[in-house]
């Protein structure tokens, strides 16, 4: 790669990690295969979440006088970066790839420009996702909304049954 291919590259990454709000240093341990890698990416993708794998250097730079700094302590071997604006989604792509798969960890990471570490993704992967909170917010205000035609037909319809045990 010629050195303006590198700054622009470099400088995409560092615009791309900026918008994120999540990012997470990761650890790949020789002997994953391509095909681990292609189905964590599908993962990945599946929660609008995004993994480079890139040289330590680039990585560095991209993230210099940045918020992302304290990620850097992690760039050392083999490591990828994996960045989110859907942080529980992406935690949960990530924690259920690792829980089948040894040769990657989770080294930490910084979401909203604060350090995070590997207990704080995992419990991020337990939380629901925004489509679940969405579906138990409807639900709530559908039973709500329920509830309140119930109780308001429910007098006619007692003096219905009344008048018709009557007859």
């Amino acid at each position: 790669m010629l050195r303006r291919e590198k700054e622009t590259f470099v400088s995409h990454i560092r615009e791309e990690l900026a918008s994120s709000s999540i990012v997470v240093a990761l650890s790949r341990e020789a002997g994953i295969t391509v095909e681990e890698i292609t189905r964590l990416r599908k993962d990945m993708h599946n929660a609008e979440a995004h993994l480079k794998i890139l040289k330590n250097t680039l990585a560095r730079i991209a993230i210099k006088d940045s918020t992302l700094e304290s990620i850097e302590r992690y760039l050392k071997g083999s490591t990828g970066l994996a960045y989110s604006n859907n942080p529980v989604g992406m935690a949960k792509a990530i924690s259920e790839f690792a829980k089948t798969n040894e040769k990657l960890k989770i080294l930490g990471g910084v979401m909203d420009g604060k350090a995070i570490t590997p207990e704080v993704i995992k419990e991020l992967a337990s939380l629901p996702s925004m489509d679940e909170l969405r579906a138990k917010i409807i639900g709530l205000l559908t039973a709500a909304a329920t509830k309140i035609v119930r109780t308001i037909k429910e007098p006619p319809a007692r003096v219905a049954r009344v008048i018709a045990a009557k007859n």
